[in-house]
């Protein structure tokens, strides 16, 4: 389904969603987060869905941030409870949501762009694409929770010479500091993006998920609950009808089939 700034598409269990303003380089404005929020809810709760995919309309941009112009029309306050509250709330949704997510980053990730990447679970960007945190340069920085999420992420002294400077950097670099998963041509992408949540949604749907909230709410545990958390949780996946069919195929040297039971 589709509207003038998202499109969305499910195909083999994979949901693929759009950010579709490529002549605004896909910039984030209210508008666009509420309908952003609206589809990725579909996706989510579609049972045909194991694994959600998010990229950007077009050759240049991924998302080129905020729109600065959407942005620079509002104070302090107003901006706060108009925008800044609902790309919070947008960018938690997809960072808890309950299926594994995927960035397919096709050109520029800066500002809100990377903001938005910070908030999947795996991310492959193509060869020519720049990321960075510009807003510094802009008399800002980031407010929509890349501050928090880069330092916790990738090494804390590169986290803040990319706050504090505003550079961009490359793919590649991205790629050794731990920011993205893979770079590859632009004719790679979708094809390695999809292998790869093909790979993902071929196993148990049911499993997927909780280990999904296993890793989102133990990453902010201290190791002790953590490892309690893990441990209750794999004693509810260990009851699950998937498990043990798993199990099953392995001894049997058959293919499983998972239901999501």
């Amino acid at each position: 389904m589709s509207d003038d700034t998202i499109t969305t598409s499910i195909a083999e269990n994979i949901g693929t969603l759009s950010i579709n303003r490529p002549k605004a380089l896909n910039a984030l404005n209210s508008a666009t987060l509420e309908k952003l929020s609206s589809r990725f809810a579909d996706l989510e709760t579609n049972d045909d869905v194991h694994v959600i995919v998010i990229t950007g309309a077009g050759d240049r941009a991924f998302v080129a941030g905020g729109d600065i112009a959407d942005l620079a029309s509002r104070g302090g306050l107003e901006h706060y409870l108009e925008f800044a509250e609902l790309i919070h709330e947008v960018f938690r949704q997809i960072e808890v949501c309950k299926k594994p997510t995927i960035s397919a980053v096709n050109g520029w990730a800066l500002g809100g762009g990377v903001e938005l990447i910070l908030a999947t679970d795996i991310r492959v960007a193509v060869e020519d694409a720049a990321l960075g945190l510009p807003e510094i340069t802009l008399g800002l920085f980031p407010g929509a929770g890349g501050s928090q999420r880069l330092l916790r992420q990738i090494s804390p002294c590169q986290a803040k010479e990319l706050m504090f400077t505003g550079d961009r950097i490359s793919a590649r670099e991205a790629l050794r500091i731990g920011l993205v998963n893979k770079v590859v041509s632009r004719e790679e992408l979708m094809p390695e993006v999809m292998k790869t949540a093909q790979k993902i949604a071929s196993h148990s749907p049911l499993v997927l998920q909780l280990l999904k909230r296993n890793l989102t709410h133990g990453q902010d545990m201290p190791l002790a609950a953590a490892l309690a958390h893990e441990q209750a949780m794999i004693g509810l996946v260990l009851d699950t009808a998937d498990a043990h069919e798993g199990c099953s195929a392995f001894l049997e040297k058959r293919p499983a089939e998972f239901r999501g039971k």
